[in-house]
């Protein structure tokens, strides 16, 4: 598992041989629950070839130190893309584009009684 947010991938070996390639990543939101998309092919093993492009948003909340997968949706084609895309340009055309939170500053912990 993955310390960091840039550890994280999703390429996959199985006996020496590479089944998932990650092509690219976007990391979409960062902290304890990280949401990344990511650009990947998959080893078609009946041809011994890679299959065509897919994608998959993944999410991962970090437990213990590490970073662990908690939901996924895996986007097939490059025309399922192409629509999601179109919806969620069309539906964020007119909206305001949201302003980065600040820091959160820390609270000092609380002295423990004796």
């Amino acid at each position: 598992m993955a310390e960091t947010v840039d550890d994280i991938t999703i390429s996959f070996e199985e006996d020496g041989l590479l089944v998932r390639e990650e092509l690219d990543k976007v990391i979409l939101s960062r902290g304890a629950w990280t949401t990344i998309l990511f650009k990947y092919r998959e080893m078609d093993r009946a041809r011994t070839d890679y299959g065509p492009v897919a994608f998959s948003v993944r999410r991962y909340k970090k437990t213990g130190g590490e970073y662990k997968q908690q939901s996924k949706f895996n986007i097939s084609n490059a025309e399922q893309a192409r629509k999601i895309s179109e919806a969620l340009l069309g539906w964020a055309a007119d909206l305001p584009v949201a302003e980065p939170k600040p820091a959160a500053a820390k609270k000092p912990a609380a002295k423990k009684a004796k």
